[in-house]
């Protein structure tokens, strides 16, 4: 069976700033979909403890005094995620969200480390060996490279953009909540699936007439090796983002001589690099 029909756990966080490092959840979405089963869906609301940032609170609309009254318990929401997220990777079924690996899974490992003193890797155990993800930024960057931004808001392989690329109605008053956004993600994971195992000349007209033939790279692998081949993928892309800020040529204003990328995914070690390419409050 194809990787893209068959159960998958979709997973999203609102946070409390961008930074995975510091960055508290606020909000945590995780949806059992498809594999011809009913679609099953967990939600959390969490009382972060800390202020949060302006910007965070202008895209998710949770208030630190709404979240104060109306959110459990820190602690006790990181462990039932933790504990939710287990059952699912104990499954064999593989977690899907939209630059899961460039963030939301960095945050909850920062959150398992400050509310139960262990990273995940420890806190779910085998998790580097057991978990498989499907990360739909990394995969769009794959198999739709240099896409330029469709305005000045909105970026080139941000959720929205992924979305209405691949045809799925956008609404925004629902976007930048953690159940929207993880399940629009695994849509676009089954979209991305379905486009590579179409014969080349079904494929929508847009992807025929990329210059390149990378969905094919999606078509016929085993999830294991997908996982491994989005590691890469990564890797590559971090590597050629540090090399595009350092030359003053191509990053003009952007341009860091001494800029570092992370390209370790999906979990990096804490206290590592931020990462500068993706690195958002979803």
């Amino acid at each position: 069976m194809s990787w893209h029909i068959g159960r998958m756990a979709a997973l999203d966080f609102e946070s409390s700033d961008k930074d995975a490092e510091t960055a508290r959840i606020v909000t945590c979405a995780l949806i059992l979909v498809g594999g011809g089963l009913a679609k099953d869906t967990r939600t959390w609301l969490l009382n972060p403890g800390i202020p949060m940032e302006p910007g965070a609170i202008k895209i998710h609309g949770i208030t630190d005094e709404y979240a104060a009254e109306h959110g459990m318990p820190a602690a006790q929401g990181v462990s039932e995620i933790v504990t939710a997220l287990s059952e699912v990777v104990a499954a064999g079924v593989p977690i899907v969200g939209h630059n899961i690996g460039g963030y939301d899974l960095n945050l909850l490992d920062r959150e398992a480390r400050r509310h139960l003193g262990a990273p995940l890797s420890e806190a779910i155990p085998g998790v580097g060996a057991r978990m498989n993800v499907i990360d739909t930024m990394v995969l769009d960057r794959q198999v739709a490279p240099f896409r330029r931004r469709v305005s000045e808001d909105q970026g080139p392989y941000q959720m929205k953009t992924t979305a209405q690329t691949y045809g799925l109605d956008w609404d925004d008053d629902s976007a930048h909540g953690a159940e929207y956004d993880a399940l629009m993600s695994a849509r676009a994971a089954w979209h991305m699936g379905n486009i590579a195992h179409l014969p080349h000349g079904r494929r929508p007209q847009w992807v025929q007439e990329l210059r390149t033939q990378r969905f094919d790279s999606l078509a016929s692998v085993r999830i294991e090796d997908l996982h491994q081949m989005q590691i890469e993928w990564y890797r590559r892309d971090a590597a050629s983002y540090q090399a595009w800020l350092r030359n003053p040529a191509k990053s003009r204003d952007k341009h860091d001589p001494n800029a570092v990328i992370d390209g370790q995914w999906p979990l990096r070690p804490a206290h590592s690099i931020p990462d500068q390419q993706n690195g958002a409050a979803s």
